[in-house]
């Protein structure tokens, strides 16, 4: 089949991470309102700055990205970070606690990657009630916040769905059943994301369906064991959309041991280095790869011009990119496609 290259904003949006960060540090109107006067003052004002970076999960390599992000924005700018997060996307409570704790030791600000769009809003708002910056990451809060940083998931899911079209419709199978693969219920990122597929497999795809949606938890052997099970009972089986990374990484398992790479399409997002190989081997079709390094160091760097009197974007988009067999080896992804990580 033919290979797309193609390449959104994303990249872009990590090519201009520098850019940015110089802007901050000269005291530059990077952001959508005017610089405070202490902003102005480049550095020096936010040196010493306490921040804390929360992430979804410390045992994932997207989320270990963001916090070496984090990391470097705080080498950067003089902020001290500390980085935190729960083991599992699924550990909501634990998050919230984390939260309290930043707010009791006194962070000036906290980078948060919600594992809810909802549950989480009470301890945000005793955080900006008690003075604390905060700035959303990846998944949006249906409270306010000081400003959010994350991918358009609707338009990125829509690249997934557009590519699934493409890829059933050259097998021949435009009609075909699509199995949905999801990590956990109820994220409006994930979501997004499977509305944004849909529309896009509808798209010049309105004869395809997608059967069923199988929910893992974001457990890895989970996942496989679904994957497995819907290839064995649905030999006719078109494609899987795959909506992260451990759900792609099951099903590029699975795919593996079904030796089925031939005969089923599988689109997947989030770009660890299982996923990334997968594409490469051909058990990944495609993959939607967004820039969590950004979101670690843009989120440091708005939280600390928070703190200063400056005020972030409402909504910062860096986009995402769709990474397949034909550009895997770009010389331009390979920071998207490995970035630095470490944990918290």
């Amino acid at each position: 089949m033919k290979r797309i290259r193609y390449l959104s904003p994303g990249l872009a949006g990590f090519l201009a991470l520098v850019t940015l960060a110089a802007g901050f540090v000269a005291g530059k109107a990077v952001f959508d309102s005017p610089a405070s006067s202490e902003a102005a003052a480049g550095p020096a004002a936010v040196a010493g700055t306490e921040v804390d970076v929360i992430v979804k999960a410390t045992d994932s390599e997207f989320w270990q990205s963001m916090l070496a992000g984090a990391k470097k924005a705080g080498t950067d700018l003089g902020v001290k970070t500390s980085l935190f997060g729960p083991t599992s996307e699924a550990d909501i409570e634990p998050q919230v606690r984390l939260v309290e704790s930043s707010i009791a030791r006194g962070a000036k600000a906290i980078v948060l990657a919600a594992n809810s769009s909802t549950a989480l809003n009470g301890v945000i708002d005793r955080a900006r009630q008690a003075g604390v910056k905060v700035i959303t990451v990846d998944n949006k809060v249906t409270t306010a916040s000081d400003g959010f940083i994350g991918t358009d998931n609707v338009k990125a899911g829509q690249q997934a769905g557009e590519r699934m079209c493409k890829l059933i419709t050259d097998a021949g199978k435009a009609d075909g059943k699509v199995l949905h693969e999801s990590a956990v219920s109820g994220v409006q990122v994930l979501i997004d994301r499977f509305e944004g597929f849909k529309s896009g497999l509808a798209k010049d795809c309105p004869q395809a369906r997608i059967t069923q949606t199988l929910v893992n938890d974001n457990d890895l052997n989970k996942a496989v064991g679904q994957v497995n099970d819907a290839i064995t009972s649905t030999p006719d089986l078109a494609g899987i959309f795959a909506d992260n990374n451990t759900s792609g990484t099951g099903a590029a398992k699975a795919v593996t041991e079904k030796n089925a790479g031939d005969r089923l399409a599988v689109v997947a997002f989030d770009s660890d280095p299982a996923e990334v190989q997968a594409v490469r081997d051909g058990a990944i079709d495609a993959i939607v790869v967004q820039n969590p390094f950004f979101f670690g160091y843009q989120g440091v760097a708005e939280a600390a011009m928070a703190v200063v009197g400056s005020n972030p974007p409402v909504n910062l988009d860096p986009g995402a990119v769709l990474v397949d067999g034909g550009n895997v080896g770009a010389k331009e992804l390979q920071p998207l496609l490995n970035p630095p990580k470490t944990k918290g």
